[in-house]
């Protein structure tokens, strides 16, 4: 069973920058597509990046295309979403997880079979 753990939320200005890690035990880690989501209070959970098992596809919702970028090192079996250019709107708890299954990224949460416990990340204006 995989097991992933997210560290680097916290409380940062408008237009700062935070960097996001998840790391992951257990199970073969390049074999795993993995994704950034985050949920609002209220809200449900979204989409925010996905990227395949080599690293050399990516995919970012909208709102974040531009600001965000996930990449990952397989040797150390950690996943990263650096997010630049904050805006209030971007305050959620985030999240890594892991798509076992297939090989093409996939924006449904309901597709991941891991997830991590979760980090938070407050703008303020």
């Amino acid at each position: 069973q995989v097991q992933l753990v997210e560290s680097g939320g916290g409380l940062v200005q408008a237009g700062g920058s935070l960097r996001l890690s998840c790391a992951a035990s257990r199970g073969t880690f390049s074999r795993y597509v993995l994704g950034w989501f985050r949920q609002a209070p209220g809200m449900e959970r979204e989409f925010v990046a996905g990227i395949s098992r080599s690293g050399g596809t990516t995919y970012y919702a909208d709102s974040v295309k531009g600001r965000f970028t996930i990449s990952r090192d397989n040797a150390k079996n950690t996943v990263y979403l650096q997010m630049n250019s904050l805006k209030p709107e971007d305050t959620a708890v985030y999240y890594c997880a892991a798509d076992t299954t297939i090989v093409t990224i996939r924006l449904s949460p309901n597709e991941y079979d891991y997830w991590g416990q979760g980090t938070q990340v407050t703008v303020s204006s």
